[in-house]
Parts: C-alpha cells; structure tokens; sequence
C-alpha cells in the first residue's frame, strides 16, 4: 500500500491512547483520554465497555482529523489482555460491566478447581496456572450473574470477548456485521485456548464451563490483508484494514525490538510484565512462570514468549503518595536520593496477592524492618527496590525456559515509571546488568505498529530496531555480595508475608 502513517490504538488499562505512527517509527499525532475504574467491593474491578469504546472513538477520531487519510495503511489494536467484555449480538449492549485482569472475584473458583486436580491439565495446554488473573472464570462469572445470560448464550444471541474483541466487532459494523475475531496473543491469556494446537480446547471450555458459542474466531496478529476492514460509516468514519491486534505486553516485546531468543523486556506500568522471547517452540512452564504466544504473522507458525507479572508496579509509588509519605508520585525519586540505602526495611507490595513466581492470591503487604530510625526516605527507596527484587525473582525463575539468563546482556525497559531514575538504576543494581530506557516510554504503542506495519511492508524485522530510541545503558553499582544479601533479605520479607496467610487460614 501507498502511504507512511499507522493509526495505533493502545487500549490500556486507565486510559487509551490512538498514536499516528510515520515511517520513521514516531509517534506525530497523539490523543490520550482516561477512563473510570469501579470497586463494587473489595478485590472487584470493573470498567464500562460503552465509555472505552466512546474514547477509543474520540481518540481516533481526533488524531485522524489532523492529517491527509490518504497517507493511512492502515490500524493496529493493543490492549489490555485478559479483561473480559460481554454483549448482545443484536444490539451490541454490554450486558455488564467488563472484568478487568486485575479484578479477583474468582479466586475461590480457581482454588476449588486446583484442589480438583485440574491444574495439571490446563497447565499443559495453555501454559498457564489456574488463576482469577485470566479470562476463564471470569467469562463463568458473568454467565452466571446475569440473569438468563446461559440459556441466551446456549442460543447463541451473545458474544464474549477481551477488549480487541470488542473494539474491533464494534469498528468494523458492529451489530450490522462486525467480525467477532481475536488474535492468538489475546486468546492465550483467557485458559480456554491451547497454545500447542492454537484452538479453543473443548477440554477447557466443558471445565470452566465457558459456551463456545460465545468465542470469536482466531487469527494471527497481524497480516498484509488485514485480520478485518473498519467500515466508512462506522465509529471511526473510515475505511481501514485493521492489520495488527496485539496484547499489550507482547506489544511491547515487539516495540522493543526483541526478536531474538532470549531478550527480555520489561515495561513498568501499573503492573510489571517481564516477557522474554523463547522461539519457536512452547516451553514447559516452570518456576512458576508463564508461557504464552508473542506474535504470530497470519500463516505462518508462533513466536512463543515467556512471561512473569508483578501485580503492582507504579500503583505501588501512588500507593506512597495516597498515604502522604510523598506530595506525589513524580517526588518519589527525590526524596529516595535523600537515603543511600533503605537500612534494611523491606516493602512487599502485595496489595492483590503475589503473582510470579509465586502466584499466592491470599498473600497481602507489608513493611518490615521498621527502627525509630527509618525516615520517610528509607520506605520510599524500599518500595522501589521491592520492584527490582520482584524483578530480578521474576527473571531468575525465566532463564531456565530459554536456554540462558533471561535479559540476555541487558534488560530492555518502558512505561510510565521508567521515568524514575532511582528505579532503573536500582533494577541495574539488584540484577547485576545493564539496563535500557526506550526514550519513547510507550512500547506497546510502538509496539502494533511495528507489527502492522510490517505485515505491510513498510519495514522489516531487520529495520525496526534501528527506528528505537534508547537512552545510554545504566550500569550496576552494587557489589555481587551486597546484590545477593539484600536480594535474600527480601524473598525472607516475601516469606514472611506468604506464612501469616497460611497461619491465618489454618493450612499445614
């Protein structure tokens, strides 16, 4: 196609943001708008479809109006993963709000069937763990809260999906025709999809109880057709081959160029996602670790990834200016400088249970090591060393999936608190390894439209990492010995943590 620009559209997780990507791999147009979180109780978290779709809406609309469309090729989709949306087929309402990942209402379902012997089977197909992270018992959930949602899905009058899913039925027609698809990336988050046959498994669909009436088609993540065309007289007022749909943390893996075996990205959002490409072939998972698919071009065979999620990432430093601790969260790298080390308090930020490696629902915060001596300072640099020790926890349980320490011989980084010295210099620190910014922080962005526009034709694997702006490698500082001393000290804070649960619950 004739053309330089790719719309991006990255759906995340407290906002969305559509991108005008050039040739040259930057972002000329930009429009951003937030959405709301709600908490109907604790442990719940919820979005409104209908508001996600009417920004999406606003945000494309808008970077559209700024330029020539004749210059377009084309869109691509990122969003967040295992957030669940669903809806009437005849009328495109949402019959509830959309679960987000974060959301845990399930947790008990998820232990009933671990207790049940199940784990040993949707491990081996998906390479996941039974958790209420993913998109299974949450698809359950609203069939079963939603009055006479089972008996209307059974007829096939509902439709389900992760975000992709509902953004682009909705793009390309909607009720009148919209394609019902979802791409491999997105599909092997939900615990219903197996990764080794790249289909929904009817194994899986009869033990979470999940219709497949309900499912959309799979496909690739990207292809020079497109996987689905907007329409003109749809929401964005265009026609558009839709060329990319992407997660949004294997979106990242892409925008940062980690093509190859072994390199690992980390982006530092609300949550932490570690994602380290392991090739053509699926692992084992191991160590608690995930394995899931990174990308896969339409007709040819998957690049597989390996994945370890740390709960709370940047939500930990809003956390700190919550309490009060600091004015807000752009003052934690000043007030952490104030101390040269945090003294031996430990933070463990378990405000939502403890993901990789340990995968502990029950699991809650905590600060220890507290003297009549710790400064405001010293909690606040805990807090960030509490990321790069989850960090580095993460990346230990990973290098056996790959063939070698995962990171290769830097770890390569994004998101919004990569923006904080004090913390990249620390992940330096506690892993014993360079460590890379991407001067553009928005890697998943980034991220879709490389993949789309490579389906296109306007770069190869080969070109995109040259159009990635990388700020100098931030060496470590620390000694061997004082890196694995406090490394140590913290998986005894995590520990800690992990028994006061068992204790509580009355387990051996």
């Amino acid at each position: 196609m004739t053309g330089d620009l790719i719309l991006a559209i990255d759906q995340g997780t407290t906002s969305t943001r559509a991108a005008l990507v050039d040739e040259h791999g930057r972002r000329v147009v930009e429009v951003a708008l937030g959405h709301r979180s709600t908490h109907p109780q604790p442990g719940h978290v919820e979005h409104d479809p209908v508001e996600i779709l009417a920004n999406v809406t606003a945000c494309a609309r808008e970077v559209l109006s700024r330029v020539d469309r004749r210059r377009l090729r084309g869109v691509g989709i990122t969003n967040q993963r295992e957030t669940v949306v669903l809806w009437d087929r005849a009328t495109g309402a949402p019959l509830a709000n959309a679960l987000v990942w974060q959301d845990g209402r399930t947790a008990g379902r998820c232990e009933e069937l671990a207790a049940g012997g199940a784990s040993e089977l949707v491990t081996d197909a998906t390479g996941l763990p039974i958790n209420a992270y993913f998109s299974a018992t949450k698809i359950a959930w609203l069939l079963d809260d939603v009055p006479g949602a089972r008996v209307r899905a059974a007829r096939g009058e509902l439709a389900v999906g992760t975000i992709e899913t509902w953004l682009v039925w909705s793009l390309t027609g909607g009720a009148d025709g919209g394609a019902h698809l979802t791409d491999a990336t997105n599909a092997s988050r939900t615990l219903v999809f197996n990764t080794r046959t790249l289909a929904w498994d009817e194994r899986l669909l009869e033990l979470f109880d999940v219709p497949r009436e309900l499912l959309a088609t799979v496909v690739g993540t990207a292809s020079a057709t497109g996987l689905a065309m907007t329409r003109a007289d749809g929401p964005l007022g265009c026609t558009l081959p839709v060329l990319a749909l992407l997660g949004d943390q294997q979106a990242a893996l892409v925008g940062q160029g980690c093509f190859d075996v072994g390199q690992t990205k980390g982006t530092y959002g609300t949550g932490a996602f570690l994602l380290a490409n392991a090739g053509p072939i699926r692992p084992v998972p191991l160590n608690g670790m995930l394995a899931s698919v990174a990308y896969q071009p339409a007709g040819c065979a998957p690049t597989y990834c390996v994945e370890g999620s740390i709960a709370v990432a940047g939500a930990a430093i809003s956390w700190l200016a919550r309490l009060g601790v600091i004015d807000d969260p752009e003052a934690a790298s000043a007030v952490a400088v104030q101390e040269e080390s945090s003294e031996g308090v430990r933070v463990v930020p378990a405000f939502q249970g403890l993901y990789a490696p340990w995968w502990d629902g029950q699991a809650r915060g905590a600060i220890v090591g507290l003297t009549l001596a710790t400064t405001r300072g010293h909690v606040v640099r805990a807090t960030i060393e509490a990321l790069a020790f989850a960090t580095r926890a993460v990346l230990d349980a990973a290098s056996p999936l790959v063939g070698g320490p995962a990171s290769g011989e830097e770890l390569r980084v994004d998101g919004g608190a990569t923006m904080n010295p004090v913390l990249v210099q620390t992940l330096a620190d506690v892993l014993g390894r360079p460590v890379v910014r991407a001067l553009d922080p928005e890697a998943t962005v980034r991220g879709v439209a490389f993949a789309a526009g490579i389906a296109d034709g306007l770069w190869t694997t080969g070109e995109v990492d040259s159009l990635i702006d990388r700020a100098s490698p931030v060496v470590p500082r620390w000694s061997a010995d004082r890196r694995d001393a406090e490394h140590a000290s913290w998986l005894d804070a995590v520990e800690g943590v992990r028994s006061i649960h068992t204790r509580r619950s009355g387990s051996c």
